[in-house]
């Protein structure tokens, strides 16, 4: 069995003592098959030609494949390194070239899971443009930088279908102006949508500054010694008319959304070939979405003719 990234499995420990190794482009993972890289994406979103990018830097340097992980993200595996365990440059200059890494600084952070069918089908509200405002706000921040590569942000558009996921921050869309802040396992307030990035960003802020320094520093909210915010919110609980929860989107044809196909990745794993053909079989101008259950929605061109 091939070496695999290290597993997080206790959120709550206390007292750590080492830093998180969550991979990253520029913080590969030594693996026995060789560097495995994770490269974010925020809310699973890619770009037809981004994914074909990536898919070409594996081929050319790696084995061949992506892998989907559990977060809406994609994995590199089988590439070099050099003495001191990094990429090549010239590797990782392929694959900033795909757009997928627009910032070295703060790659380790961008970790933001959205509804995979916001914006596409059902739910309280679209909250893709909350997903690029966050995104942009994290990466604004100078000292997000040192956010752990397993803290993570969970936007939920009010269908419930991440309210089972573990999340350091995040929310749940209540309607299309309102949503209610996640903080740890705790709820948070009631916020405007409008003004819901900035107060996850500010939040983050604070996790960083009350997380300590060096190995023994915190990888998440509920290993903090003081709480995130102050108790009434923090014990706040969502409102009766919130989600109850869903289940994840099966596979095939979306309901009620022509030409939206979830397509499964074998295995979690996107060949060449079936990159191949879920970038020729995607509508002009729209994304392809990696979602939490190891598939991708696509928005066929047929749909749009």
């Amino acid at each position: 069995m091939l070496t695999t990234t290290p597993v997080d499995t206790d959120r709550t420990t206390r007292g750590r003592h080492r830093r998180d190794r969550c991979p990253g482009v520029l913080r590969p993972w030594p693996a026995q098959d060789g560097a495995l890289v994770r490269v974010r994406l925020v809310g699973g979103h890619v770009a037809p030609d981004a994914l074909a990018g990536l898919s070409a830097v594996a081929r050319e340097h790696g084995d061949g494949d992506l892998h989907l992980t559990g977060r809406a993200n994609l994995q590199l595996r089988a590439l070099p390194s050099t003495g001191d365990g990094s990429l090549p440059e010239p590797v990782v200059a392929a694959v900033e070239a795909t757009g997928l890494l627009p910032s070295r600084s703060h790659e380790m952070g961008r970790n933001v899971m959205v509804s995979p069918l916001t914006g596409l089908v059902g739910g309280r509200a679209d909250l893709r443009g909350l997903a690029r405002e966050l995104d942009a706000g994290l990466q604004a921040e100078p000292s997000l930088a040192v956010l752990p590569g397993r803290f993570l942000l969970v936007l939920d558009d009010g269908r419930g279908d991440l309210l089972d996921r573990d999340a350091d921050l995040g929310l749940v869309a209540l309607d299309e102006r309102r949503a209610q802040l996640r903080v740890g396992d705790a709820w948070g307030p009631v916020v405007a949508l409008d003004e819901a990035a900035s107060h996850l960003v500010a939040l983050a802020r604070r996790f960083v500054r009350l997380r300590g320094d060096g190995p023994t520093a915190a990888w998440h909210v509920e290993e903090l010694d003081a709480p995130l915010v102050p108790a009434g919110p923090r014990d706040a609980r969502l409102p009766a008319d919130g989600p109850a929860g869903s289940r994840a989107a099966a596979y095939g044809p979306v309901p009620g959304a022509p030409g939206l196909d979830h397509v499964a990745a074998p295995d979690g794993v996107l060949s060449p070939a079936l990159v191949d053909a879920l970038v020729a079989a995607a509508a002009p101008g729209s994304d392809l979405v990696v979602t939490p259950w190891r598939g991708v929605l696509v928005t066929r061109q047929e749909a749009v003719r």
